[in-house]
């Protein structure tokens, strides 16, 4: 992935800090929360602000290159992988890992709207260890 490239072609502006974040991010497939990133970029050396992560990280999901999912309206994770995919959230660890979308099986979709068309659908299915 060419974030330079990607960034100009929609209008944002290339910063070594935001190349950097990017380097991280887009280094495996992962999900990460800005708390997180911002770890990460310490340990690679990255001086960063917290605001800069938090900022970048919402410009990466307005151009469409990571997928922000919110699991619980508090904590939000920056997807690196964008193709269509659901999630499994486990309450006790924090830890968010793929679902392919043909794991889960929808029937029916409600009734949309006028004048409105879906989108994408983003199922996150929460467990935690049995209790009892």
């Amino acid at each position: 992935m060419n974030i330079q490239q990607i960034l100009e072609e929609r209008g944002a502006k290339v910063t070594s800090q935001r190349v950097a974040l990017a380097r991280i991010m887009f280094s495996r497939p992962q999900h990460l929360s800005a708390d997180a990133l911002m770890d990460l970029a310490l340990q690679a050396g990255v001086r960063v602000s917290k605001a800069t992560v938090y900022n970048t990280l919402n410009l990466f999901a307005e151009c469409g290159i990571v997928r922000e999912v919110n699991v619980d309206g508090k904590k939000i994770y920056y997807d690196s992988t964008i193709t269509p995919h659901h999630h499994l959230y486990n309450v006790d660890t924090g830890e968010l890992t793929d679902l392919p979308t043909d794991a889960v099986s929808l029937t029916d979709m409600p009734k949309l709207p006028e004048g409105t068309e879906a989108v994408g659908v983003d199922l996150i299915v929460k467990i935690r260890e049995r209790r009892g």
